[in-house]
């Protein structure tokens, strides 16, 4: 019999970090439940292991625990999808000050690692890599805000924006290409401006940074319709 060199410990960080990325990718369709003994099988862990990543998970926004039927995938609602339309240039602008405020040279030097990951994902990566590398990105800038109120409300906006915005990483035309490069070239920005602790620039970036997306994010979610595309209890739907 082959050795398992994985402990029951890092097959539950595997568990996480398979379930992060597949929800934030849409690999895990919004609103679908999940398979709990497929999970235990594939990732050779109990269900107790695997009800405590649930639990984590839940706590963090990806998951919805229901009691007597499971975990599901967090929904994506219209009075999400309006929540998140309303908030989040407020809370991006509001991480980049304070990032650029609190930052410590480790930090950004992490952040801008992160950045050549995004920016060799635009060149060639798949749209679930773009996605991934553009949220490590952003959850670094969180790091180094370090505000006990803000940075769990920027995680659970972090978890919708990849979702919502994965269309933004599979550019289907000149102009969207376009607005990835200046998505990058925006991400340098950023960390120049928190580099030499610019508050008011790094704000102002995020704002700019917000509203390149904001408009693709617009056309791809509005004109569907949204509970045929996201599966069960919206009202009126959700969208991704």
């Amino acid at each position: 019999m082959t050795h398992d060199p994985l402990t029951p410990k890092t097959r539950k960080a595997a568990l996480t970090d398979h379930l992060r990325a597949g929800i934030l990718t849409l690999e895990y369709h919004p609103g679908s439940d999940l398979d709990e003994v497929a999970l235990c099988d594939r990732f050779g862990l109990s269900r107790t292991p695997v009800r405590e990543v649930f639990r984590d998970l839940d706590g963090m926004g990806y998951l919805e625990l229901r009691e007597n039927k499971g975990a599901r995938v967090a929904a994506l609602s219209h009075t999400t999808l309006r929540d998140f339309f309303l908030v989040a240039p407020m809370i991006y602008s509001a991480i980049l000050r304070m990032a650029a405020r609190n930052a410590t040279s480790v930090q950004i030097g992490k952040l801008k690692q992160a950045q050549e990951a995004f920016t060799a994902a635009l060149r060639q990566g798949s749209g679930a890599e773009r996605a991934l590398s553009n949220n490590a990105f952003h959850e670094i800038t969180g790091e180094m805000a370090h505000n006990v109120y803000l940075v769990p409300s920027f995680h659970r906006l972090l978890i919708d924006h990849a979702r919502i915005g994965m269309t933004f990483y599979q550019p289907r035309n000149r102009q969207m290409a376009d607005n990835l490069a200046e998505a990058s070239a925006q991400h340098d920005a950023i960390i120049a401006a928190i580099e030499v602790g610019d508050e008011e620039a790094a704000a102002a970036l995020a704002e700019a940074h917000w509203a390149l997306s904001r408009n693709e994010i617009e056309r791809f979610v509005l004109p569907v319709p949204l509970d045929l595309e996201l599966g069960e209890d919206q009202v009126g739907g959700g969208a991704s």
